[in-house]
This record gives C-alpha cells, sequence and structure tokens, in this order.
C-alpha cells in the first residue's frame, strides 16, 4: 500500500516507498510500516467523542501505477468523506481486504500480479457486499463477456479521468444507505 503524500527521499535521490495511509472526516492518519511487512491496512482514527457501532465503510483503490493510485486516492480524499486504502499489488490488496469494510473496490484492469477480472473474482468472495468499478485505459469491449460475469461488477471508467467521474462513479455504485457524504458541498 503506498501513501498519497509525503514521499521521503532517500539519499542519492532514490525515493523510498510511503508510508500507508487512511482518511476519516478529521483528515489524513499515516501508518509508517514498510512495504516488505506484508499486507496491512492503516486503521482511521475515530475522533473524541464519537463511537461508532460498525466500522465506516472505505474506498479501496488498486492500480499498479503508483502515481495513479495516489491520484486518484488524493482525489477521492479531497471530494468524499470516507477512508480510503489506496494498493499497487493486487495480492496484497486481497490481503488487506478482510480487515477493511468495504463499500466500492475501483481495480485497474491491466496489473502484472493478476488482471482485473480475476482480481474482482478473488476480491467478491472476500468483500461480498462491496461494489466493484473497474478502470482501463485500454478497450474493455473484447472481454465484455467476461466482465458482465462478474456480479459485483457496477461501473467502468475509461482512462484518463478527472476527480468528478470518478466521485460520481463511486457514489452512484454504493450498495446501501451508507454512501459518504462529498466534502465542499
Amino acid at each position: 500500500m503506498w501513501i498519497i503524500a509525503n514521499r521521503q527521499k532517500a539519499r542519492k535521490g532514490v525515493f523510498l516507498p510511503a508510508p500507508q495511509i487512511t482518511q476519516d472526516s478529521c483528515g489524513l492518519h499515516f501508518n509508517e510500516a514498510p512495504a516488505e511487512s506484508g499486507p496491512t491496512a492503516a486503521q482511521p482514527v475515530t475522533p473524541a467523542g464519537k463511537q461508532s457501532q460498525e466500522p465506516r465503510r472505505s474506498i479501496v483503490i488498486v492500480d499498479d501505477e503508483q502515481s495513479y493510485v495516489e491520484l486518484m486516492a488524493q482525489m477521492i480524499a479531497d471530494n468524499l468523506d470516507c477512508p480510503v486504502h489506496a494498493y499497487t499489488r493486487p495480492l496484497e490488496a486481497l490481503g488487506g481486504l478482510s480487515r477493511i469494510s468495504a463499500g466500492v473496490v475501483v481495480t485497474d484492469y491491466s496489473m502484472p500480479q493478476m488482471d482485473g477480472v480475476e482480481f474482482i473474482k478473488r476480491a467478491s468472495k472476500i468483500a461480498p457486499k462491496a461494489a466493484f468499478i473497474m478502470i482501463s485505459g485500454h478497450d474493455l469491449d473484447p472481454i465484455k463477456d467476461d466482465l458482465a460475469r462478474l456480479r459485483r461488477l457496477k461501473m467502468r471508467l475509461q482512462k484518463p479521468f478527472g476527480w468528478k467521474p470518478l466521485t460520481e462513479a463511486v457514489l452512484k455504485v454504493w450498495p446501501g444507505a451508507d454512501a459518504p457524504a462529498q466534502r465542499g458541498s
């Protein structure tokens, strides 16, 4: 899992993996676990005086392109009042899903460890109530029959897209009445 800000610069101009992130209505919260430590998810901090009966559902982003996953996480964090968990490795995301109450999972189609179709098949078993959005810079019409068989896949977005189509898509497919509020509206 990668963070969307505060990269630490190592010697010789090499960037280190950034710490993990979640976000709640109070702002961004960091968990300084190194990337090699395995799949972990930072827990959102509950503001003083607020006792939550159930964990707030989150948005999970999975894309092997670090800069793109960071950008999407920032767009969502800036516009929706909801915890955000961002992953660059599908297998790590699958491990993290068991500890996250996911409302919507946004996943890329083309990733090295597994494609988006396989990811959704596996992730649907771990997070059966989550809705999925598939994103891709490629034409997915040749696999539309495979996509149609994914019950939890609710929408596709063609890259590139801006913050508004992404947040609108998340809100449109959010399962249940606990959809996140839009910030600044």
